[in-house]
């Protein structure tokens, strides 16, 4: 991840990422926010079903 810290005098601060980057942490964020897909993820470890990256995953369900 290249990412840039930028600030001003004034303490405001801020941070440069890239759009790829962006999109991943907003598609992970969304995952974790939706408690149907989080069950879905614990019933599968529970029953020790075949596990999938969050690549692949997201374009399983297509997000």
């Amino acid at each position: 991840m290249t990412a840039a810290i930028q600030g001003k005098k004034q303490g405001t601060k801020w941070i440069t990422i890239s759009v790829d980057e962006y999109e991943s942490m907003k598609r992970t964020i969304d995952m974790l926010s939706d408690k149907e897909v989080m069950n879905q993820i614990r019933e599968g470890k529970k029953k020790d079903v075949k596990t999938l990256d969050f690549e692949e995953l997201a374009s399983e369900l297509e997000i």
